[in-house]
């Protein structure tokens, strides 16, 4: 039974699909990484100067001020909506990158698809038909005799 099991789970784990997947989401991790740099560090300070030197990730609102209980001071009750808008940058940016990416890719694969295709053979014309017909027809004829 165990044996069994090894062998299942290597049977699994070896299968070309699970590999390509692995190797999918690791890429995809780190390409996570350098597009949020992108974001953090190139866009949004350009973005943040555009719009008068606003940092998204600091904007909250402040629901309820700090204050002292006791003598013992109790944080602020925030809302950030900063950080909020800046993972939903960071997506939409993602996403449009993969956009690029994947359609890039649809294209060289259709391109070498076109490339490996051959063309079909044009449609004979109906006078190139008729001949054919003619020639079949002399053939049965001199078959016959």
């Amino acid at each position: 039974m165990k044996s069994s099991f090894l062998a299942d789970f290597k049977k699994f784990a070896m299968r070309g699909n699970v590999i390509d997947m692995a190797v999918g989401v690791i890429i995809g991790g780190a390409f996570g990484k350098i597009v949020s740099s992108v974001v953090a560090d190139l866009i949004m300070p350009v973005l943040g100067l555009l719009v008068g030197g606003v940092n998204f990730t600091e904007l909250k609102w402040v629901m309820k001020a700090p204050r002292m209980v006791n003598g013992v001071e109790q944080a602020a009750v925030t809302l950030n909506y900063g950080n909020f808008l800046q993972a939903t940058f960071d997506f939409l940016i993602i996403a449009f990158s993969i956009f690029l990416f994947i359609r890039m890719l649809t294209k060289l694969t259709e391109r070498k698809k076109a490339e490996i295709t051959p063309q079909a053979a044009p449609e004979p014309t109906a006078e190139v038909k008729l001949l054919t017909e003619i020639r079949d027809l002399l053939k049965a004829q001199q078959g016959s005799k």
